[in-house]
Order: C-alpha cells, then sequence, then structure tokens
C-alpha cells in the first residue's frame, strides 16, 4: 500500500476518533476533536498531492480517497447538528447527496467503471472541510474560554457567519452532485 492510500486509511481512523472527542464529556474535548479533524483534513490534501506527484494513483485512491472524505464529513455534519451549528435540513442534503454519488459509483463499478472524483468535488469538500471547521473553532475558543456565546464576535460568528456558510456549503454540495451525476447519465441510465 502506497502513502497516498496510507494517509487516505488514516483519515478515516482520525474520523472515528474526532467523532469519539465530540462526544465525549472531557473538559477539553471539542478543542480535541477540532484538532483532529484539522489534521484529517490535511491528509485529504496532502494524500492527492502525493498521487498526483508520485505517480501513485491507484483504483484503490480514486475508489476509497472520496469514499472516506464522505465518511468523515457525514459524520462531521450529523455530529454537529444536536451542536445546534449545523441544520439538521443541511446535514440531511449533504450525507444524502454523499450517498446518492456513492451510489452512482457502485453502480460505475458494476459495469467496470471508476468514477474518479471531479475537481468541482474537491471544491465542495474544501468548503465543507471550512464549515465545519469554522464551528469546530468556535467550539474550541468556547471551551478554552476565548470566546463566550455572549461575546460579540463569537455571536456574529455562530449566528451570522455560520448560517452564511452553511448555505453556500450546500449549495455548492448540491451542484456538484447534479452536475456529477449529469456528467454520468449514461451509468444511471437503464440497460439497454
Amino acid at each position: 500500500m502506497n502513502w497516498a492510500n496510507r494517509l487516505t486509511i488514516s483519515r478515516l481512523v482520525l474520523t472515528i476518533l474526532f467523532v469519539a472527542m465530540l462526544n465525549w464529556s472531557w473538559s477539553y474535548a471539542r478543542t480535541a476533536a477540532f484538532i483532529i479533524f484539522l489534521i484529517a483534513g490535511i491528509t485529504d490534501f496532502v494524500d492527492g498531492e502525493i498521487a498526483r506527484r508520485y505517480g501513485f494513483v491507484t483504483n484503490f485512491g480514486k475508489l476509497m480517497d472520496p469514499l472516506v472524505d464522505k465518511i468523515m464529513m457525514a459524520a462531521a455534519f450529523i455530529s454537529l447538528v444536536p451542536m445546534n451549528a449545523i441544520p439538521a435540513w443541511a446535514a440531511t442534503t449533504v450525507v444524502g447527496r454523499e450517498f446518492l454519488i456513492t451510489g452512482l459509483r457502485l453502480m460505475a463499478s458494476a459495469r467496470g467503471q471508476v468514477l474518479p472524483a471531479e475537481r468541482l468535488g474537491k471544491h465542495k469538500t474544501s468548503w465543507q472541510i471550512i464549515t465545519v471547521i469554522f464551528f469546530l473553532g468556535l467550539l474550541a475558543a468556547r471551551e478554552l474560554h476565548f470566546g463566550e456565546p455572549d461575546s460579540g464576535w463569537w455571536y456574529r460568528g455562530w449566528y451570522q457567519a455560520g448560517p452564511v456558510l452553511v448555505w453556500v456549503t450546500v449549495g455548492l454540495t448540491v451542484y456538484s452532485g447534479l452536475r456529477y451525476a449529469w456528467r454520468h447519465r449514461d451509468v444511471i441510465a437503464p440497460d439497454q
């Protein structure tokens, strides 16, 4: 297994740790979750760079890298719903899109095709990561007493900037999903 694929697998492990930390009652668990998610986000960037730069692009990587991205983002969005960071409708939209694209990839795989991630999908994932990091950063700041809910900057971040980020992210998520499905509509078409 090459280094790019190892980083992809490590991101899956980091996702499990992230969810555990975010739901743990330890005093600095949300700060730890924030750090773990940052590291996982960095591995998402680094594994792709390694694969392209050193020619480590494999079918495993083409399939698993976007799948692990989807697991990581679904876990983050779902975990942030009970904290009132991400509205349930937004998390449902993001997770639903990811399931539909995974289904499309499975249909292609049944036909012997591998549908790699596209550049727009990577941008979408970047915006999702930014949105999650934004809310996790605010949660960590509150946990570390750098910003209380009644302070102006924390309130503006959580209740004003946060919803804008969510709307941009959901919009890009839906658009990239529709575009991906349209580009690969031959996979969806019934067998002739």
